[in-house]
Formats: C-alpha cells, sequence, structure tokens
C-alpha cells in the first residue's frame, strides 16, 4: 500500500486503492476467473467500500493504518479460501467484495436507470428494494448525499454511480456508525443534530401510509413514536441524537422502521422471525 501512496502521506486516494484491488485479484481465489472486461468496474465498486468505513469525513483518501485494522480488508481477503464451494451462496451474497455482490450492484444500478443515461433520478430511485423506500426519506437522500449537476437545466439532481454505493452501503451497514451517520442526516428533517417527536411523527407517516396499502392492520403513529423512544432512551428526553441512536445499539432498527416500510414489517414481527429462525428444519 504504501508503494502505491504516490505523494507518501500516509493515505491512499481511491484510484491508488483500487490499483491496490486490481494486484490482489490475481492471488485471491475467488477472483482469478473474473471477466477481464469487469474488472475495473469490480475495482471500483470494491474500492468504493473502503472509501465509506475509512474516508467517513470524506476527504478524497483513506488513512493506510485504518484501511489495514478495518474489517474491510479482513472482508476482502476471506476471497483466499480455495474453492467456491466451500462457500455457501448466502456468505458470498453478503460478502461486498465477492464477485457476485459486485455484479447484484451492478445489475442492481442498470435496472433502475431505465433511460440509461448513467444517473438515476429520484423516481428511478424509487423502485429501489421493490419500492418499499419511504418518499421522504428519498427526497431526503438527494438534499444531504447527492451533488447538484453543473451541466443540464434548473435543479434537476441525479444520482452517480459512486452516490448509489454510498447509498447501498448506508442501507446494508445501518447497524454500523458509519452507515447510521449517513443515514441520521437524512432523518434529521431540519438539520439540527437532532429529531423531535413531530420529526418522528413526519418520517413515520409515509410508512404507515405504505403499511395501510399493504393491507395491514391500523396502527397508531404515537404508539410508534412512543416505542421507539423506549427503545433509544435518548439523554435528552425531548430530542433524540446521533450519538443517542449509536449508543441504545437498536440504531439500525429505528432507522428502518422510519424509512422502509418493510423494516418496520420485520420489526413487528420480530418475534414470529425469531422463532422462525430457531425451529430446526425437518429431516427429509
Amino acid at each position: 500500500m504504501s508503494e502505491l501512496d504516490e505523494d507518501s502521506d500516509g493515505f491512499l486516494q481511491p484510484h491508488e486503492m483500487e490499483a491496490y484491488i486490481r494486484g490482489l485479484i490475481p492471488n485471491l481465489a475467488q477472483l482469478r476467473d473474473m471477466p477481464a472486461a469487469f474488472v475495473q468496474m469490480y475495482c471500483r465498486i470494491a474500492a468504493h467500500k473502503f472509501s465509506f468505513f475509512c474516508d467517513p469525513h470524506r476527504r478524497g483518501k483513506a488513512c493506510i493504518k485504518k484501511v489495514l485494522l478495518s474489517n474491510c480488508l479482513q472482508e476482502l481477503m476471506e476471497l483466499h479460501q480455495e474453492s467456491e464451494e466451500e462457500v455457501t451462496d448466502t456468505e458470498q451474497a453478503e460478502n461486498w467484495f465477492s464477485l457476485t455482490s459486485a455484479q447484484r450492484i451492478c445489475d442492481m444500478f442498470l435496472a433502475l436507470d431505465k433511460d440509461m443515461n448513467g444517473t438515476l433520478s429520484k423516481q428511478e430511485l424509487k423502485e429501489y428494494a421493490d419500492g418499499t423506500l419511504t418518499e421522504i426519506f428519498i427526497e431526503r437522500v438527494f438534499d444531504e448525499h447527492v451533488r447538484r449537476c453543473k451541466i443540464g437545466a434548473g435543479s434537476n439532481r441525479e444520482m452517480d454511480f459512486d452516490s448509489f454505493l454510498d447509498f447501498v452501503l448506508a442501507l446494508e451497514n445501518k447497524d454500523t456508525p458509519e452507515g447510521l451517520t449517513y443515514l441520521f442526516r437524512c432523518l434529521d428533517l431540519n438539520g439540527r443534530g437532532f429529531l423531535t417527536t413531530a420529526d418522528i411523527h413526519s418520517l413515520f407517516r409515509d410508512v404507515h401510509q405504505k403499511w395501510i396499502e399493504g393491507g395491514n392492520y391500523e396502527l397508531c403513529i404515537e404508539d410508534v413514536r412512543d416505542e421507539i423512544w423506549d427503545m433509544v432512551k435518548p439523554a435528552d428526553p425531548l430530542r433524540i441524537t446521533l450519538a443517542d441512536l449509536l449508543a441504545c445499539k437498536q440504531g439500525g432498527t429505528v432507522a428502518s422502521m422510519l424509512i422502509d416500510v418493510r423494516g418496520f414489517w420485520a420489526h413487528d414481527n420480530r418475534e414470529n422471525l425469531l422463532q422462525e429462525e430457531g425451529e430446526p428444519e425437518e429431516e427429509s
């Protein structure tokens, strides 16, 4: 890594990180047979996870020491396992650095990009995860995490591939400080650094609408709001901060409940889901 650090400042820029990963591919058993045409895209997707977790302040470079100590590097090195037969499909899908996962991300982006212009509009992004994310959340993602286009008319923003990678990484790693920080900026409707009961009400209203449209039982928004307060137990009883969400160890669940009707369904059915997981499979 230090050899690739062109300015010897102890940090790797994205293109240097991509070069490091490209050099590893021949030595990683599960990546050796990667189609040559996909290598550049693979390196971009793989390097982006290091940027997301090792460059949280988005300075455009990741500290080499932080990279070496990161879970990301450990996850990448899991691909040393000689045969994919030793790795289950689930493990492959869950490892961001697997070829299966990288192709999944690409396919997902291409499927959402209906007008094939290489970026995603709000309307296109609404179809992510079968359309279970709320409209207010998609709006807030664009407000907080999508840069304005310098080219073209008006204030129409579109999400580029790198911003899409951030979006997917945050949603798939909601329980990490980095993922939760990304999501909290979207939840913090007024940019004050905390959520009030009114914010929770505004956020959950969209989830509630999707919940009812899905044919589920009637919900009392105030009950859900009170449940969230009980889960988080904020230091200040009138507001929830990012620190509160991180401290309560249920921040990812709370975020899911407020942005994704499927996430709320999973929370509402958690006892049944736990019971199903605990039941031994019947022997054939």
